[in-house]
């Protein structure tokens, strides 16, 4: 394995790593959670929960499983967001701020909001910039933006998603409100998953907001497939990447997955 494989398995690794150490809460608002057998003290002295055998270890792993699961997913999500964001750096030589972009929303307390990643046009070398210009007059006229809302922008900015299977109305909103500022700050909205897994509902709302969608098919084209864009427009090829560490990221998970599953 090259340097640059070993840097970013440990990117994604890292953020992987971290769902081991997941404890389920049981309303306690503990940090780190609570351990088995503080799970059964606490239940224990539930006379309700006692009398249904509600204490037993193996409820204590369902929770685990269960909770557990979701933290899967959020840190494999994480993980992308980070491996994402250091191939745009490295590919096109830019600086950890040039890939980042937040926004400020005014009010009694100003919020800070921010995507995951961003290519801004200035900060392109000028022999790679033909390219990426191509590629955005191709996705802005994909997502039905006229000639001079697509003259005027200034780059892409990315909401980086493992994969999109919720229906969380909160989440929903607050995506469509990125889309908004997006544009209003002239970058094109990406949402750029690294699975194929979209609920149908879902990507339609975002393709109204004017998302440009790249889901996780090998094949394609740059402006429908996150890894045909990384090939074709980023200049690396990461579906090659999850190929050749297949075994080892496999490995990791499998190991995680036989923790939480304990009841331990």
């Amino acid at each position: 394995m090259d340097d640059v494989d070993q840097s970013y398995l440990e990117l994604l690794l890292r953020a992987i790593r971290v769902c081991a150490k997941y404890r389920p809460m049981f309303g306690q608002g503990r940090q780190g959670g609570l351990t088995v057998e503080q799970f059964r003290q606490l239940y224990g002295s539930d006379p309700f929960y006692s009398w249904l055998g509600l204490d037993s270890p193996l409820v204590y792993a369902a929770h685990r499983a269960a909770g557990g699961m979701t933290s899967v997913y959020r840190q494999i999500g994480i993980g992308c967001q980070w491996l994402f964001s250091q191939i745009l750096q490295d590919r096109f030589g830019l600086a950890k701020e040039d890939v980042s972009w937040s926004y400020s929303i005014p009010g009694i307390t100003v919020r800070k909001l921010s995507l995951d990643a961003r290519i801004p046009l200035p900060a392109i070398a000028p022999e790679r910039l033909p390219l990426v210009l191509e590629w955005l007059k191709a996705a802005a006229s994909a997502v039905g933006l006229e000639s001079d809302a697509t003259n005027a922008l200034k780059g892409a900015v990315f909401e980086v998603r493992q994969g999109y299977k919720s229906k969380d109305s909160k989440r929903q909103n607050a995506d469509v409100a990125n889309a908004s500022s997006a544009y209003a700050a002239q970058y094109l909205p990406v949402v750029a998953l690294l699975s194929t897994q979209i609920d149908s509902s879902v990507a339609e709302r975002y393709r109204r907001a004017r998302w440009l969608i790249l889901r996780g098919n090998t094949g394609g084209t740059s402006i429908d497939s996150t890894y045909v864009f990384f090939r074709e427009v980023v200049g690396y090829d990461l579906a090659a990447f999850f190929t050749r560490n297949s075994p080892i990221i496999r490995r990791e998970i499998e190991s995680v997955l036989e923790v939480l599953l304990s009841a331990e």
